[in-house]
């Protein structure tokens, strides 16, 4: 039987180097930045026209918020499994689907916003329905680049598909508000209709990927088999859960202005992060890179936590974000390694599983804390968590036991 298309061979594994990995994925990064433009510019804008046009309460506005979460998490098991059965290109052409359909059912809400309780019920089908597109697009991405250019450049992938999301979440966000400010919440959705399907004309002639041929194996194996890196994930996702929840009730507490430069500072350091360093998971290994990246983010954690003034916070942030760049395709290698080809697309599923767990328990989680003991105490909280990947890092460096 020949062997199957969807994963290099050990003659074509021996084929992408460095210098072409890039290229050979670019199309791809390209597609989903573009895609995940519909997200970002969204972020700023759902809570301004669920509370202040709607009119709803808070809660609400974290339920609308929350839809999109819960859908991705509960898609991630049918995205990888499509990716392995029919190949990562369908799943990625119809999450970019789901997302045009998702921005058609944002202009529906618009219909019916004399009604707000029914308006916030189809604006939460929307947000289900970009979580369901967000799914495929994320996981088949991932699974179509490991496809393309091998296991052994794992972490580049990982690192560039990570570049392009957290890219579109930067640029959205203002781009966003200044479609809101113009054009209102209808402006959103005509821009997040706009996005996924430039994404879809950009990925339309690039070949995809025939599934692999061999059985694969069910999706409680795969957790199974990921569950470790997959926890170094979670754990090491804390730190950046607190950051975006809970930096600008921080400096409005100590009176410090404006968080925006702390935004700014995890951004650059994050994407820098992975522009210099992003060959080295693939390189000398994802267990090491992991282990001195989540040391780097439990140091930013700790700055934050003692910060007398806001140029420590900032370079707490900055720390994080350089930390936790890393740790993503660190953890993520090992995830692959430990994985045959056939289920790489539901291991890559069952690995962002754990990040998506991660956000959706940090915020309510830290929130008590914070209410109860201050917000300053959230930080030396996620200097724990992170503490915790730090051991799974160094569990992950230890060779497995003989059977």
């Amino acid at each position: 039987m020949s062997p199957p298309k969807d994963f290099a061979t050990p003659a074509a594994a021996a084929a992408p180097q460095a210098a072409n990995v890039v290229p050979r994925i670019f199309p791809i990064v390209l597609a989903v930045f573009a895609s995940f433009m519909a997200i970002g510019i969204a972020l700023p804008v759902l809570p301004l026209h669920v509370h202040g046009h709607l009119g709803q309460s808070t809660f609400t506005v974290g339920v609308v918020a929350g839809a999109q979460f819960a859908a991705a998490l509960l898609t991630r098991a049918w995205a990888g499994g499509l990716c392995d059965t029919r190949g990562a290109k369908l799943a990625v052409m119809t999450g970019f689907v789901l997302a045009v359909g998702a921005a058609l059912v944002y202009l529906a809400s618009l219909a019916v916003a004399n009604q707000p309780a029914t308006s916030v019920a189809v604006l939460v089908a929307g947000r289900v329905l970009l979580g369901c597109a967000e799914s495929l697009i994320v996981t088949g991405a991932l699974s179509w680049g490991v496809g393309l250019v091998g296991p052994q450049n794992a972490g580049k992938v990982m690192a560039w598909v990570g570049i392009a999301m957290y890219g579109a979440y930067a640029a959205g966000a203002p781009a966003g508000m200044a479609l809101y400010r113009q054009y209102g919440f209808q402006g959103i959705a005509l821009a997040g209709m706009l996005a996924p399907a430039l994404a879809m004309l950009l990925l339309a002639k690039t070949a995809g990927l025939a599934p692999a041929a061999m059985r694969r194996i069910p999706f409680y194996k795969v957790l199974g088999a990921v569950w470790l890196p997959g926890m170094g994930l979670a754990l090491s996702s804390v730190g950046f859960g607190v950051i975006t929840a809970f930096i600008s009730l921080l400096f409005a507490g100590k009176g410090w202005g404006s968080p925006a430069l702390a935004f700014s500072a995890f951004g650059a350091a994050f994407i820098g992060a992975r522009l210099l360093f992003g060959h080295l998971p693939d390189k000398i290994g994802g267990a090491r890179v992991a282990l001195v990246c989540v040391l780097i983010e439990v140091i930013g954690q700790l700055c934050i936590w003692q910060a007398p003034s806001p140029m420590l916070a900032y370079a707490g942030a900055a720390l994080t974000g350089f930390g936790y760049s890393l740790a993503f395709p660190g953890f993520g290698v090992e995830a692959v390694k430990r994985t045959p080809p056939q289920s790489r697309g539901a291991a890559m599923g069952a690995y962002v599983a754990f990040l998506d767990i991660s956000l959706g328990l940090t915020s309510p989680l830290a929130g008590a804390l914070a209410g109860a003991h201050g917000v300053s105490a959230v930080y030396l909280a996620g200097c724990a968590a992170v503490s915790g990947a730090l051991l799974i890092a160094i569990r992950l460096l230890q060779p497995p036991s003989a059977a």
